[in-house]
């Protein structure tokens, strides 16, 4: 599984370095780290709602109040 974080100036302010942050930990409290590739980008082109957050093809607008359940949800289901 391939997760990106946007880090560019739009979703920067909404919050992608504490969403970046807390994704990178549940993968590693889950010991994930062997299933999932985890990088940045700087724009996944859809900035408007939240923090841009791609897993392999699909994009998903998190914030840093929505991560957990996003990874419960999304990221755990796919596993």
């Amino acid at each position: 599984m391939r997760i990106t974080v946007c880090i560019g100036s739009s979703c920067h302010l909404k919050g992608s370095r504490e969403v970046a942050q807390k994704l990178q930990q549940l993968i590693c409290d889950g010991g994930y780290e062997d299933k999932v590739e985890f990088s940045g980008a700087f724009c996944l082109g859809h900035c408007q709602p939240g923090v841009s957050v791609s897993i392999d093809d699909a994009t998903y607008s998190v914030t840093p109040e929505t991560v957990e359940h996003f990874f419960e949800t999304e990221v755990k289901t796919k596993l």
